[in-house]
Formats: C-alpha cells, sequence, structure tokens
C-alpha cells in the first residue's frame, strides 16, 4: 500500500448520494481514505443524478470513468472502485467485470465493483440461492434487473423484493431494516443480498444475521472487504457482519429445496 497503513481508494460513482462514503467512514474510517468522483453523461454533463439504465450506462463508458478518474489524486490511490449497484445491473456481469478489467490496466491499481464483488463473495461460500432485497428508490425495473443479473450468473433468486422502507436514505434506521427483512424472507434462501451502495444498510448486518442464521451482503460493507482484499489488507472488521470478521458464513440451508 502507497500510504503506510491506510488504504487509498478512488471512488467514482453516477449518484448524489455518498452513501457510500457515510458507511464506509463507520466502517473502517482508520483503515481507508477515500476520494470520489462522479462520473458524467457526456451528452448532458451536471445534469442531475441518472434516473434511467440509459442514463447510467452513458456515466459508464471508457470515456466517462476516465473523466472522472483524471480528476482524482492519481499517484496516492491504492484501488478504484465503481460504487454503484444499478451501474451493474444495468451493465450485465460481462460488461461490468471487463469495464473493471480496464480501469485497473488503464490506471494501474487494483479495481472493483459492487455487484462483481457480491457474485464474488457468494460464490467463495458456496451460496446457491439468494434473497435479493432493494431499497424502495430503485423501482421495479431495476429491482428487475438486479434479479437478472444473479440468475444469469447460475444462482437462483428465490425472491427480489423491494423494502417497504423510507424513501428517503436519511429516514431508513437499521432496526427497520432487520425487522422488515426478517419478517419478509423466504426460507429457502441461503444468504441475503442487500442492493443499492445509497441503502446504507451496514449498521444492520450484524443484527439480521444473528436473527435469521444466514450471511447477509450488504452493497458497501462487501465493496468495502472486495477493497481491503484486492489491496492484500489482512484487515478484519468487527460489527458488520461475517463477511468482514473473518468468520465463516453461517451454516447454509440446502436441504429445503
Amino acid at each position: 500500500m502507497k500510504s503506510g497503513n491506510i488504504i487509498t481508494v478512488g471512488v467514482l460513482t453516477p449518484h448524489a448520494s455518498e452513501g457510500q462514503y457515510a458507511e464506509w467512514r463507520c466502517m473502517a474510517a482508520t483503515h481507508v481514505r477515500v476520494y470520489f468522483s462522479r462520473t458524467q453523461n457526456p451528452a448532458s454533463p451536471g445534469t442531475e443524478p441518472p434516473t434511467s439504465v440509459a442514463d447510467l450506462l452513458a456515466r459508464t463508458t471508457p470515456a466517462a470513468l476516465d473523466e472522472a478518474v483524471s480528476t482524482l489524486p492519481l499517484a496516492a490511490l491504492d484501488a478504484l472502485v465503481l460504487a454503484s449497484t444499478s451501474s451493474g445491473y444495468a451493465l450485465g456481469r460481462r460488461e461490468e467485470s471487463a469495464l473493471v478489467q480496464r480501469l485497473s490496466e488503464r490506471w494501474g491499481v487494483p479495481a472493483c465493483a459492487t455487484a462483481m464483488s457480491v457474485v464474488s463473495a457468494l460464490r467463495a461460500r458456496d451460496i446457491e440461492r439468494v434473497s435479493l432485497i432493494h431499497p424502495p428508490w430503485f423501482g421495479a425495473s431495476l429491482n428487475d434487473l438486479g434479479a437478472e443479473y444473479f440468475r444469469s450468473q447460475g444462482f437462483e433468486v428465490v425472491e427480489a423484493l423491494i423494502a417497504e422502507l423510507p424513501n428517503d436514505p436519511d429516514r431508513i434506521e437499521p432496526a427497520s431494516v432487520v425487522d422488515w427483512i426478517s419478517d419478509h424472507l423466504s426460507p429457502r434462501a441461503e444468504a441475503v443480498v442487500i442492493g443499492g451502495n445509497g441503502f446504507r444498510a451496514a449498521r444492520s448486518v450484524h443484527a439480521l444475521e444473528s436473527r435469521i442464521g444466514r450471511l447477509v451482503l450488504e452493497a458497501n460493507q462487501v465493496l468495502l472487504r472486495s477493497v481491503l482484499d484486492s489491496a492484500g489488507a489482512a484487515i478484519t472488521i468487527d460489527g458488520f457482519g461475517r463477511l468482514l470478521n473473518g468468520l465463516p458464513g453461517p451454516a447454509n440451508t440446502r436441504n429445503e429445496r
């Protein structure tokens, strides 16, 4: 790592919300330094955050990403990340993987993205059946894209649900996330995936895993794990689920078919 014990990460995002920054500050302020750069739609720079799949795709072209990276302190970076679950869904797994590989090769540092980090974490733990939970602002189309994204990678999406919670990240409390997911979770799911880097559900993960006895992967939590691993940082973090504290996931439930 270029910066001693602190990993310096350049975060690319098309979104206005800094949910990922707020959650990483909560989970790993002593381990990770973050620089943000928002990607733009070249056809309409300076416009509001993306509201459509087409706009998400326009903000994740090589040119748009390179422009965003160029504003970062490149010499200090240990990693680059695309912090946008919805962008991964819009691109699809193959294009998202190619984008990440290109970022890494173009700028000479490891690169990660949210959705593909979830896929890697699920496969590493031999998970097959997932319950997919999204925030209310995702809407039906992104919810469906998310389900298709994971199905295309061979997972059984037992359910893809939009959480009935406030349509404002600042008003969502961890206890409400735990209660809603626990009340609606299918018994067939081996793991829960909480999508959306703006969801800010990381503080609910530990309590949710304790209640349901299954692995929980949350967008910013799993992206942080991916960054730590890619930078070769053997760091464990307590209080935000088994993925970060290095414990094996809860026993899955494959007998419940």
